[in-house]
C-alpha cells in the first residue's frame, strides 16, 4: 500500500511539471507575438511618414508657381532617420487628338530612399502638374 501512494505522488509532480512547462511554451509564445505586433507597429509608423513626406512634396511641387525642378535632392530627417528624397521633371510628351503634343505638361517623379534594418528601402511616386508657361 506504500509504495502505491509513493507512485500516484510521482505522478502528480509529473502532472504540475508538464502543465508548468505546458504554461511556460504559451507565456514564451504570447510574449513573441507581443514582440512582433510591436515590431510591425513600428514599420507602419516608418511607411506612414514616409508617405506623409512623398505627399507633402508632391503638394508643395503643385502649388509651386513655374516648371518644376528638373533635378532636386532633399534630405528630410525624421524620427526613424534620414530619408533622401529625389526630385526628377521632365516634359510628359503627351499626344492629344489628330497625335498633336500636348505642351507645358509635366511628369514629375518623386523617390523617397532610406535605410531600416540595414538594408534599403525606396518608394516611388509619379504625378503629372501643368504649366502653360
Amino acid at each position: 500500500m506504500l509504495q502505491n501512494r509513493g507512485w500516484r505522488s510521482a505522478f502528480a509532480l509529473y502532472e504540475v511539471l508538464l502543465g508548468l512547462a505546458i504554461f511556460a511554451a504559451g507565456v514564451i509564445a504570447l510574449g513573441r507575438s507581443a514582440q512582433n505586433c510591436i515590431n510591425a507597429s513600428g514599420l507602419s509608423s516608418q511607411e506612414d511618414r514616409v508617405r506623409q513626406i512623398l505627399s507633402n512634396r508632391m503638394a508643395e511641387v503643385q502649388a509651386t508657381p513655374g516648371v518644376p525642378d528638373q533635378n532636386k535632392d532633399i534630405k528630410v530627417s525624421t524620427g526613424y532617420g534620414d530619408v533622401k528624397l529625389r526630385q526628377s521633371s521632365r516634359p510628359a510628351g503627351l499626344k492629344g487628338e489628330k497625335n498633336t503634343e500636348l505642351s507645358g505638361i509635366y511628369l514629375v517623379t518623386l523617390k523617397a530612399a532610406w535605410v531600416r534594418g540595414g538594408r534599403e528601402q525606396t518608394r516611388e511616386i509619379d504625378f503629372y502638374v501643368y504649366w502653360p508657361g
